[in-house]
Order: structure tokens, then sequence, then C-alpha cells
């Protein structure tokens, strides 16, 4: 067995800020060339890693380890891979396990994954399956072939019962054996803040990456931000509804508003920022350029 790559836990303990990249699973062909097009374009950034998601309910999972392993293969970059319980035995899942560490693969992101409904649904019970992220994490951390992470959520996951049990949820996943997190996207960097704050009065010092969406498409951000249960916050629309109708001045002021977002984390003590690119590359750069010349990266 290959030794475990721990250089991502490395960096993210560094004073330098890590920067890393998400992309969803391509529907098609053409669509695995565009995201191509794109991995390429920002691999020179060096990333500390990437990921690729699973895709709604589960969906496009074969794609998903099919392009998370050519990653591995083909690139210089450190994919972390995601895996959810939906639709899946846990037979299947260990599968799965087994196809990313064959290809190269060293870091899951391990999640319970959204119902078959939508992230709102009730949870269903895949026969065989399991139920609860923290059981992925167990799986994958006893086998000692994977850094194992996981989701966070600064404003709390949908189904949590407050905040501060949503915080104890995560805790006890590190203790399970993930090491670091990600955020779902968020707007607010006090909902950041006040998420650490909780984890670090639990007692745990696991690092937890924001994850940053600019807006470049209003309808979708917010459709986005409602299902997953985030805030757009009216600080944040007073900005962007007078101008709902011009794309042009949307992108632009979406732009900037994530590139603040990113220098008041880093400024306040964040580890890393993680782009959740929606698989093209122009605008996070644009983003990656202006931190760069701020001397935030």
């Amino acid at each position: 067995m290959p030794d475990l790559d721990r250089a991502l836990l490395d960096q993210l303990a560094s004073a330098r800020p890590t920067v890393s990249f998400e992309f969803f699973p391509p529907k098609d062909d053409a669509g695995e060339d565009v995201l191509w097009e794109t991995i390429t374009q920002l691999e020179t950034l060096r990333p500390t890693f990437v990921s690729i998601t699973y895709g709604a309910g589960g969906t496009s999972q074969d794609r998903t380890v099919r392009v998370t392993s050519r990653i591995a293969r083909e690139t210089s970059l450190c994919p972390v891979a995601h895996l959810t319980l939906v639709r899946q035995t846990r037979e299947e899942v260990a599968g799965v396990l087994d196809e990313y560490a064959d290809a190269g693969v060293q870091h899951v992101l391990a999640l319970r994954g959204d119902p078959p409904g939508g992230p709102r649904a009730a949870w269903e019970t895949h026969p065989g399956g399991m139920d609860h992220a923290i059981d992925l994490v167990e799986l994958a951390a006893a086998q000692e072939r994977f850094l194992v992470g996981v989701a966070a959520f600064p404003e709390g996951h949908p189904d949590a019962e407050s905040r501060d049990h949503d915080a104890q949820v995560l805790v006890d996943k590190a203790r399970a054996g993930a090491e670091f997190a990600i955020t779902q996207l968020f707007f607010r960097p006090s909902d950041y803040f006040e998420l650490v704050e909780r984890v670090r009065a639990l007692d745990s010092q696991i690092p937890i990456i924001p994850g940053i969406m600019p807006i470049l498409n209003y309808g979708q951000v917010a459709r986005m931000a409602e299902l997953s249960g985030a805030e757009m916050p009216r600080e944040v629309l007073d900005v962007i509804e007078p101008i709902a109708d011009d794309p042009v001045k949307v992108r632009a002021a979406g732009i900037e508003l994530a590139t603040q977002l990113c220098r008041d984390l880093v400024a306040g003590g964040a580890p890393g920022l993680h782009f959740i690119t929606l698989n093209r590359s122009k605008a996070t750069r644009e983003i990656w350029e202006a931190l760069r010349a701020d001397g935030v990266l």
C-alpha cells in the first residue's frame, strides 16, 4: 500500500492560503471536452486540489469516477473524489472506493448526498445502503488508503435542528476520521467565522475551507442557494437586484462581491479558498488574479 500523501493537510496548516477548484460532472461528451479545457487552463494556477461533484441525486456517478480517475492519471493535479451514499449499497460504495484507489486517488470527500427528489426532499434509505455521511467517513478512513474530507454548512444543514447541532455533527465526523472540511456556498463571511467558532468551542481543530461561488447568473445562483439552504443576504441583493436585467453588470458585480468575500475570509484566518467553477475558468481566473494583485494569494 503506497504511503498516504498528506501534502494537502500540510498546505492547509501553512500561512499561505490554499486555492482549489470544484467542477460539476459533465452531462455528455461535449461537456466533458469543455471541462477538460477548463481543467487544462486552471492547472497552470497550481491549485492545492480539484474535485468533481457527483451530480444531483447520485446521477453522473460513472462519469464523475472516470473524470476524477483521469485527473489522477494524466495531470499534475491532486483530485479529491466526491462520493455519496445516494442509490448505492454499502458494497457498491466500497467498490467505488476501490476504483478510486486503483486510479491512484488518495483523497475522498465523504458526503451523504441529496435525495433523488432534491435537497429538500426526505431522505430515502437505499436497500443495503447507509444513511449518514459519518458512516462513509468511517468506511473510507478505516481502509487507511484515503485522506477523508467532509462537507460543512455555514448556515446549517437544511435537516439540522440548529446550527449548534450541525457543528456537533461536523465534529463527530472529524472524530470518526475526517481530516478537513469544505463548506457549502455562502455569501456572508460572518456565517463562516461563526461556524468555525462553534467547531473550535467543541475542541476540534479540523480545517474548514470556505466554498466560493461568484454570482455570474443571478437566477442560477439564487436557485442553487435556495436549494442548498443558503440565504442571499440583503447586502448582496441590494447590489444585484437593481442590475438583475443586465447580465454584464451582474457578472462584474458578482465577481467583485466574490473577490471581497475572499479578501475578508483570508484576512480572518480561513486556511484556503475553494472555488465552485461551474466548469468555466474565466471568472475564477479573474478573481484569482485580483487576489494575487492584492497580495491575498
